[in-house]
């Protein structure tokens, strides 16, 4: 079999694409077969995308500069009795959490039921409002003034949020999603980490240093309402919708609807523990730059760079790495990393001798240190690739019409974690344990959250699976693959050449698949056990199990009538010679009674021969692998057919097409 691509032009019956995603613009170029940018940065390019980033980001800044020069001033210039340095930055991050917890329903709300660009402008707007009144505050030395501006900025925040990440799958594909996200959430933590700079040079300046940091809020909140204004229209999703102002019973209504969708509830739950690790870092960098790594003030902020670079690198990466499709299979590589770097980081820390506070010189210079860095470095760039496709997933699979509310309930389950994360690692704090052993914690913590996550919804496992099967064992080429429909029900059909057919599709498909496989592969030691994970429908000739055969044709129309995609092997088992068999019966029953729902045949080229397929004479998995890792595979998906076109004789004679 030879590696081709799928022929060119539509043809009688076929549709040449599937439909936009839920909530997509019409004017907006969304389809999976939309002309793709040659990269993520190309989106800073695009009407559609680069006001959005700079509104986001110069936000972000602005909400950093003014938070952390006033923590400094209250530090280290001002002297009240009432505010002490030591609960200073406490009191601070405190007031600007609040509002995501009293507000975060009513946010999602409004973004759900209004333009989203013309509420993005109103918020700029109250930016701008409260950025004059720090002004005043901070020209006035008003810290009760400046305090009430802190929990303004935590409400600006708030309602920023829900429209931020609701606004994204409004505007860009699915196989845009990712690399979107990843430049959102690059944006968002190199904001805060020039924030804080910008911030603590600012107030630092000798006697004019307040005046500095207010025209500082106000040229960055001007700034981003200029951006805002060229945003492009983002009609609502919901406009008859009846805001319901009672936050309580609004969040855990959000919370059901998530629940409709366990990947979906269940990414919202590990974007908070992601919250959860990170704040648990973040929040003690103070704290072990003084008094485990025996730094100065420079320390601390140097650790925060390397963090924050760390989540952006790999933000960044996501893209790539997942091929510019939505790719959960990165979430557990993500969590693996998180853990190893977290407990290497404890093992890195331990020990360092005693010392005179470095500076970022003095502390460079010592090659133990390296490994520190090196270590929260990756560390983050994991939780990067683990929070990065988690965001997508929801966007993508969250209801268009709730997707605002579903977002805002995480941002009150992300805020509730993050309190909770100060009073756990408080807690264990004050048990005895020093700082490095409540990282050790956190990591081992996060090692069993994400086994408990994975093994709950395991198609982040078989996604897993599939990412380093065609990653390590195989380089699958794709094409054609933006013919697959990134909405509603469809028919896959493809030869079946080999073991892990099954997974390799899923790598090809940010959608779940269910596979209609031979009752006896699940008897097949591993394999057997990731396809029970994957839920896929046992299915037996006719004639041999008559009932385990109307079950399965039962249960794969009914994923079909929820919207699904159902895969069939026409050929009824693996090929023992290489070649094409004669296409069955079975996907005609399937179909039998759905005129709407598109058959799209499929072609796996270059696999027979692997370890996992047949020989001649012999039997798969007997030897070594025969063609070396990283063989060239290949994927090339066909034209959608509609169903009144489809025969066994037909469906062939495209497969044999598509194969070359």
């Amino acid at each position: 079999m030879t590696e081709s691509t799928a022929p060119k032009g539509p043809a009688p019956g076929r549709s040449q694409a599937g439909p936009h995603p839920p909530g997509a613009s019409a004017d907006v170029p969304v389809g999976r077969g939309a002309p793709l940018h040659p990269n993520q940065f190309a989106l800073l390019k695009q009407r559609r995308f680069a006001p959005f980033f700079w509104t986001q980001f110069l936000g972000a800044a602005n909400d950093n500069v003014f938070k952390f020069a006033l923590t400094l001033m209250v530090t280290y210039q001002l002297q009240l009795a009432w505010l002490p340095p030591s609960l200073a930055g406490l009191v601070i991050g405190a007031l600007f959490i609040l509002p995501y917890v009293l507000f975060s329903a009513t946010s999602g709300q409004l973004a759900d039921k209004h333009d989203k660009a013309r509420l993005m402008r109103l918020v700029k707007n109250l930016e701008i409002a409260i950025m004059a009144i720090a002004a005043w505050g901070l020209h006035a030395a008003n810290v009760p003034a400046l305090l009430a501006c802190v929990f303004l900025m935590g409400l600006h925040s708030t309602l920023f949020g829900p429209v931020k990440y609701a606004y994204l799958p409004q505007h860009l594909s699915e196989r845009e999603l990712t690399g979107g996200n990843g430049m959102v959430e690059m944006g968002t933590f190199v904001a805060i980490l020039l924030g804080q700079l910008l911030g603590g040079l600012l107030v630092d300046a000798p006697g004019a240093g307040p005046r500095h940091v207010a025209w500082a809020g106000l040229a960055l909140a001007v700034l981003g309402r200029a951006a805002a204004q060229a945003l492009p229209a983002s009609p609502s999703t919901d406009p008859g919708l009846r805001i319901n102002w009672n936050p309580v019973t609004e969040t855990w209504r959000n919370l059901r609807l998530a629940r409709e969708d366990l990947a979906v509830f269940r990414s919202l739950l590990g974007i908070s523990w992601m919250w959860f690790f990170g704040a648990v870092f973040l929040s003690n960098f103070p704290a072990f730059a003084k008094e485990v790594l025996h730094g100065g003030p420079q320390v601390a902020s140097l650790l925060l760079a390397v963090f924050s670079i760390g989540i952006g690198v790999g933000s960044l990466l996501c893209e790539m790495l997942s091929k510019r499709h939505v790719e959960i299979g990165l979430v557990p590589l993500g969590a693996i990393g998180m853990s190893v770097f977290a407990i290497d980081l404890y093992l890195a820390a331990r020990g360092l001798p005693p010392s005179a506070p470095y500076d970022v010189g003095a502390f460079l210079a010592r090659p133990a240190h390296w490994r520190v860095l090196a270590d929260l470095g990756a560390l983050a760039l994991f939780a990067g690739l683990y929070s990065v496709p988690m965001y997508a997933l929801i966007q993508l699979r969250a209801q268009a019409t709730h997707r605002a509310r579903i977002i805002a309930a995480n941002n009150i389950l992300n805020a509730l974690f993050m309190i909770a994360s100060s009073v756990i690692a408080g807690a264990l704090l004050g048990t005895g344990l020093d700082i490095p052993q409540v990282f050790l914690a956190v990591g081992l913590a996060n090692a069993v959250v994400g086994a408990c996550i994975f093994l709950i919804v395991p198609e982040y496992l078989l996604r897993f699976a599939a990412f380093v099967l065609t990653r390590l064992a195989y380089r699958l080429r794709i094409a054609h693959d933006e013919r697959l429909p990134a909405a509603g029900p469809a028919v896959l059909l493809c030869n079946h050449v080999s073991f892990v057919d099954a997974l390799l599709l899923m790598a090809a498909s940010p959608r779940p698949i269910r596979f209609l496989m031979d009752a006896q592969i699940f008897r097949t030691p591993v394999l057997g056990g990731l396809f029970r994970l994957s839920q896929a429908i046992p299915i037996a000739p006719a004639r041999d199990d008559p009932a385990t055969d109307e079950a399965a044709f039962a249960a794969a129309r009914a994923v079909l009538a929820d919207g699904g995609m159902v895969c069939i092997f026409p050929e009824g088992r693996i090929t023992r010679d290489g070649r094409l068999q004669p296409f069955k019966g079975g996907v005609m029953k399937l179909i039998d009674g759905l005129p709407d729902v598109p058959v799209i045949p499929m072609a796996l080229g270059k696999l027979w021969g692997s370890d996992f397929s047949h020989v001649e004479g012999g039997r798969a998995m007997a030897r070594p692998p025969r063609r070396g890792l990283w063989s060239r595979m290949s994927l090339t998906v066909g034209l959608p057919l509609q169903a009144a076109q489809v025969s066994p004789e037909r469906l062939r004679a495209e497969v044999a097409q598509l194969l070359g």
